[in-house]
This record gives structure tokens, sequence and C-alpha cells, in this order.
């Protein structure tokens, strides 16, 4: 005979018992409920494990995150065309398909640009973005000037207006929009998080920052620092950064891409060098990251997530780690919304941001340009690193000094000011600086502005400066040994 199936057991609210030690704050013999001695400042945590996530179309996360890799990360050839990212070629056909028609695009969205400040009441924020929208209106001037083919002699200087409109105006117009369009595959489906998990170990202790921000220092050496600063500000904004690891990610990861790495070295005759070149500037650029990150003024920067955010803090993760990084890879492609929604969003979001970039790299290009060409300015600011550059026996202090100093108001500065010097230490030293600086005005300062990333114009310059020593202080001795 079957025993009979004993009742239920009452399950109690909260009981009373004796404490026979002090429980925090309270001496022993109190009387306490058991429910008083939850902390709930702290987080609960449950022993059942949560359910494994089953998402419906698994397949998307193989094909589009294979998409977005392709896109980002893989050079090929087109016929007879350089070898380049996807993303990169497509640019290029739609500015030679454009012809001149390019500039009138890039005159409309700087029109757009302005408009959308005022419109918007980002211009009344902070001074900052009072002076860049006082300067994207002069932005529209020098547009339409160099456009329609009228106003001072030295605008048409090739190495001023045309390569500010041409190589940098254009070029990061376009690439912004249809790089958010694959950036959709790329963060949209679950790659983020797996790749996050896995190279958690080395990012977090290092660099303080998520495992995920990795794939934003690939795609901006491999892509753009544009595409790489669309990466963080989205991630910013959706939680999974806070306030000081996007700025990290913005200050220590968005370097130029390779492609222009390709055209430094060109410059300073140095292809041959290529890949010890192209390697050494990766690995110093992230030995200097992770030094600053650890001293002001991004060591004081809030941890805060941006208003209205969900927070998505990165996870310990105990355990076999593959698992562990496919599990959160199913968890966001279960939320994932369907392509085209994805897709658009980030083409919208790509669209908002390059109007609001390109004005300021047109305007602020182009005065750090006639500074640098027709003023001492730069020299004088040179001054700073004259100790620096003598101690180290680099030839020609004050040229030298005064060719680091200009890389604040372009990065290819520094390189074209040393070409025609004998020293290949002096031109490996400024080659690796050119990219390890991260800042400069002509491009990279706008379109930090342009975003909700927490860095300031003085936060940034402080950082070029502390990132300009360190390169020059590791880089030398490199040099030394290679020639």
């Amino acid at each position: 005979m079957d025993a009979p199936t004993p009742p239920p057991r009452k399950r109690h609210p909260a009981r009373r018992f004796t404490a026979a030690w002090p429980v925090k704050d309270l001496p022993a013999g109190s009387s306490v409920l058991i429910d008083d001695l939850t902390d709930p400042n702290e987080p609960t945590t449950s022993d059942a494990p949560e359910a494994d996530p089953h998402p419906a179309n698994v397949w998307r996360f193989f094909v589009y995150s294979a998409i977005g890799i392709f896109a980002f990360f893989i050079p090929f050839k087109i016929g007879d065309s350089k070898s380049t990212i996807l993303l990169d070629h497509i640019v290029t056909w739609i500015t030679t398909t454009l012809g001149d028609g390019s500039r009138y695009l890039a005159l409309i969205a700087i029109v757009a640009g302005t408009i959308y400040q005022f419109v918007t009441g980002r211009w009344k924020e902070d001074y900052a973005r009072m002076a860049f929208a006082a300067l994207s209106v002069l932005a529209i001037l020098l547009c339409a000037m160099l456009t329609f083919g009228f106003g001072p002699s030295w605008l048409f200087n090739p190495e001023i207006g045309p390569f500010i409109l041409d190589k940098l105006v254009i070029s990061v117009g376009l690439l912004i929009p249809v790089g958010a369009i694959f950036l959709g595959m790329l963060v949209g489906f679950g790659l983020m998080e797996f790749i996050g998990v896995l190279v958690q170990p080395i990012m977090r202790p290092v660099f303080h920052t998520p495992g995920k921000s990795a794939v934003d220092a690939v795609a901006s050496f491999l892509g753009s620092y544009s595409l790489g600063l669309l990466i963080t500000d989205r991630m910013y904004k959706n939680g999974n950064y806070n306030g000081r690891e996007a700025a990290i990610v913005a200050s220590g990861f968005s370097t130029v891409s390779a492609t222009f790495m390709v055209i430094v070295a060109k410059t300073l005759d140095m292809m041959d060098h290529w890949t010890a070149y192209f390697f050494i500037t990766f690995i110093i650029t992230f030995i200097v990251t992770a030094i600053t990150v650890r001293i002001p003024p991004i060591s004081r920067i809030p941890e805060d997530y941006y208003p209205g955010a969900t927070p998505h803090p990165e996870k310990a993760i105990t355990g076999n780690r593959l698992k562990a990084a496919w599990r959160e890879a199913k968890l966001e492609l279960a939320k994932a919304p369907s392509l085209g929604k994805v897709l658009w969003e980030n083409f919208r979001d790509g669209i908002t941001m390059a109007v609001q970039v390109i004005p300021g790299i047109m305007s602020v290009g182009v005065i750090g340009l006639v500074l640098a060409t027709y003023t001492p300015v730069f020299k004088i600011l040179g001054v700073v690193f004259y100790p620096l550059v003598w101690a180290l026996q680099l030839p020609d202090p004050w040229a030298t000094s005064g060719a680091l100093a200009t890389g604040l108001a372009e990065m290819f500065l520094p390189a074209t000011l040393v070409a025609g010097s004998t020293s290949m230490v002096l031109k490996f030293t400024i080659a690796v600086t050119c990219v390890s600086q991260i800042f400069f005005f002509s491009a990279m300062v706008p379109a930090v502005l342009a975003t909700d990333i927490p860095l300031n114009i003085v936060k940034m310059i402080e950082i070029w400066f502390i990132r300009v020593v360190l390169t020059v202080l590791i880089t030398v001795p490199v040099a030394h040994l290679l020639f």
C-alpha cells in the first residue's frame, strides 16, 4: 500500500528568531525578523539557474555577423582598385559616381547639420557646442566657396580647402551612414556579447573596459575612427558602457584607420617597413591607452550610465567561458528585432551623426591647417615638447617639437613636416605618434562632440598631450632598435 502524500507545508511570510550573535548593528539576544536581515541595497541572487535561451532563427547570429565582419574587417581588391574593406569600396564607388556632385551633397549635409543643432537646441547645452554651432555656420560658407569656386586663394591651396572637403568631409560624411548599415549586423545580433565574454579577461584588467570594447578597437584600426565612435556612442546610449568606459574606448581605441596609416607610411617613405610599423603602432597605441586609463583626466570621469539607459554591466564569468559567451549571444539574439528595423535605425542614426560631424570637420579643419601653414602658432605650442625632444636627442629639436604640436590640428601634418628628414628614427617616431595621439581638431574632436560621450575639448587636449608624450617616450627606444 502506498504511503499517503503529506500535505504541503505552509510558507510563513516571516519568522522571528533570537540572534545568538550580533547581526549587523543588533546585539546578541535581539529578536528580529528573518526578512529584516536582507539588505535592500545588496543585489539578490537565486540558486535556481537561469533558463537557457532558445531564440528563433539562430542562423541570424552566424549569417549577419559574418556579413558585418566581412564589411568591416576583410580587405580585398575589385579590379585595379586598392585592397581595402567593403565599406571603403562602397564609398569610393559613390564618390566616383557622383563626381563633383559629391561636393553639392556635402554642402547640403553641412546645411542640414547646422540647422539640426539650432532646431534641437543642442547648441545651448554648453559653451563648446555654442562655439561649434557658430563654426557650423562658417562651414557652410567655406564649403559653398569651394563648391562654387569663389573666395580667397589660401582656401584653394590643395593642402587646405580641397584636402579637407574631398579627403575628409566627403569621405567621413559617406562612410558613417554606409558603415552604420553594416554596423547593425555587427552589433545587433549577439556578436558583441559573444566576443565580449571571450576577451573579458584581457580588456577588463588591462583597459578597465568591457570585453566587447575589443570590437571597437578593431573596427577603428581596420575601418575608421568615425565607425568606432558610432559603435561607442551606440553602446553608451544602450547602457553597455558607463561614462568612463565610453570615454576610455573613444580616447584609447578610436584611432585613424589602417588606410590612413598607409598614407603616413608612404609619405615618410617607410613602406619597406610596413609590417613592423603597423604592428608596433598597434601595440604602442594600446600600451599608452593602458597607462592613460589609470591617470587623470580619464580616471576622474564618473562611472555614470547614459541618462535614461538601462545599465547592462558586464557579468563576471565562472566555468566554461565559451559556453557563457554563446549563452550571452543567444540572450541578445532572442530580443533582437527584425533585420529591416535594425538596419533602418542604424542608418537613421548614422545620417544624424554624419550631418553633425562634418560641419566641424569643415570649419575646424580649415582653421587648423591655415594656422599650421601660414602662422607660427604651432611652433610656439611646440615649446612644451622641446625638453622631451632634446632629452631623447631627436634631430632638429625645435622643428620636431613644432611638428608634434601640429598633430593637434590634423594627424597627417607632422608626417608632411618631417618627410624630408634623413633620420629613420625621427620618421618612425612621428609615424607612430600620428596614430597613437588619437585626437586632432580637423576631424576627431568634432566627431566626439557630435556624440554624447562625456569628453569635452579641455579633456581631449589634456589626453592628446599625455598620449603624445608617452608615445614618444616609448617609441624612440624601439626605433633605435629597428634602425
